[in-house]
């Protein structure tokens, strides 16, 4: 179990959440849902112990640990991949490692003796024996093939570290268990194992999610950051928006039906309150209007970007033709003579279990990468945007938004473009000149979104 008391997080003059109480018990999963920027996965990292709220407390059991999705994908670059998913218990990769050393001592000791049977005591108890059959068979679900295992962390992609880090995060069965975007750059395939195992998962489960299926499939419940609040609704998604909506629509509707009283009962008081006979009647409507004062309904922190594709020309017939495209990564074929032609009014999704084919393929056709053979040819009146998988490393940098924008932008009166395209994708006033590096993931997606 993990609680929250009066929980408080701001910064400056600025309140993400207020005196939050809630409790999280065994045996559920909580989706965690809030705008980009709400405090997501700073909540997360205040129920971690990783970040201190402004005031309040998070209480758990001493005894219960709590497991983590790791973020940093070059944290475990120097360790196996094996080493990597156990480290996900690190009681247990502490007494590995010390009983490691222990064995291989040239002058083992009776002292040596005695600590060595109190190790394997402890390990047998933290099941340490099985610890490497579960990370290969966590591994294999998450589609990472068993020949991975000993291989150094640095010689793996990017999608396959975030993968080892996922198992890393699940490995040993955790008390608790808090997993921020745990699908991001899964397979279907993967997702659905990743579903079946978290709803058989018996502890307690925190996720971070913009997946609806994936939290209508996994969660019990939905804890959602809105109005500076964290509420807990009973069910899945489809279960929160149905009453959520409800919820702001009674408190619309009573806020309109006190709005038409109050103006009743001051055309009342305006037309009466002169008559000698009726002042008595005006004077208690005139205290009534007081106890009635409309209350003004609090601010979402919910706001929808404007994505308006206006094309410049009309888009011919043959938007692209792709003809015996092949290329090679390290050496290794990832396409071989592959044929596409896509044609107007075409959506095309690229799916399949290899995401370096599908983003090889991409990057080719976004003129980031040389194909090996073949060639592709866009449509004359086609304009192309490319949006990336993985985007941390444009972000490496202190600029704020609009400075990081400018070299992007297709007019010489930038800034008014920028300020433009910014606020439609929600960054206004001060938000435009934040840093691009401490921009959230969601924040990231929207500021990459093609303009």
């Amino acid at each position: 179990m993990i609680a929250t008391s009066n929980l408080t997080l701001s910064f400056g003059p600025r309140v993400l959440f207020k005196d939050v109480n809630l409790k999280f018990l065994p045996g559920h999963c909580y989706g965690l849902i809030g705008a980009n920027g709400a405090g997501k996965s700073t909540f997360l990292k205040i129920l971690s112990g990783q970040l201190e709220a402004t005031s309040g407390e998070v209480v758990t059991d001493p005894k219960d640990r709590i497991a983590v999705l790791q973020q940093d994908q070059f944290a475990f670059d120097e360790f196996t991949v094996s080493e990597t998913v156990i480290m996900g218990h690190q009681r247990l990769y502490d007494l590995m490692q010390e009983r490691d050393a222990l064995y291989s001592k040239a002058d083992f000791s009776d002292e040596d003796g005695v600590r060595a049977a109190e190790l394997e005591t402890e390990f047998a108890d933290l099941n340490g024996y099985d610890a490497e059959s579960e990370a290969a068979t966590l591994l294999k679900g998450l589609g990472i093939d068993e020949s991975f295992l000993a291989r150094k962390m640095g010689e793996l992609e990017a999608m396959q570290k975030v993968r080892v880090l996922l198992a890393q995060a699940m490995f040993g069965n955790p008390d608790i268990l808090l997993l921020d975007e745990p699908t991001n750059q899964l397979d279907l395939k993967t997702i659905r194992w990743l579903e079946d195992y978290l709803m058989r998962f018996n502890n307690t489960l925190i996720v971070v999610s913009h997946d609806r299926h994936f939290l209508n499939n996994v969660c019990t419940h939905i804890v959602d950051i809105d109005f500076n609040q964290i509420r807990m609704y009973v069910g899945n998604y489809e279960f929160w928006y149905e009453a959520s909506q409800l919820a702001l629509q009674q408190r619309k509707n009573e806020s309109k039906k006190r709005e038409e009283k109050i103006k009743e009962l001051e055309a009342f008081v305006r037309r009466f309150s002169a008559n000698v006979a009726k002042a008595r009647q005006a004077t208690s409507r005139k205290k009534l209007i007081d106890k009635l004062t409309v209350d003004e309904l609090p601010t979402s922190s919910r706001r929808f970007p404007y994505v308006g594709f206006a094309p410049e020309r009309p888009c011919g017939k043959v938007v692209l033709r792709v003809q015996d495209l092949s290329a090679n990564v390290d050496g290794e074929p990832v396409l071989s003579h592959f044929n596409l032609e896509v044609n107007q009014g075409d959506k095309i999704a690229f799916i399949g279990e290899n995401d370096l084919v599908k983003t090889t393929l991409f990057e080719i056709l976004a003129g980031e990468m040389e194909a090996g053979n073949g060639r592709y040819e866009w449509g004359t009146t086609i304009t192309m945007s490319y949006f990336p998988k993985e985007n941390s490393h444009y972000f490496d940098t202190d600029d704020n938004i609009i400075d990081w924008l400018r070299p992007f932008s297709p007019t010489e009166d930038s800034d008014t473009f920028i300020r433009g395209y910014l606020g439609r994708m929600l960054f206004s006033g001060e938000e435009a000149l934040k840093p691009a590096r401490v921009l959230s993931g969601g924040e990231k997606c929207a500021a990459c979104w093609p303009a």
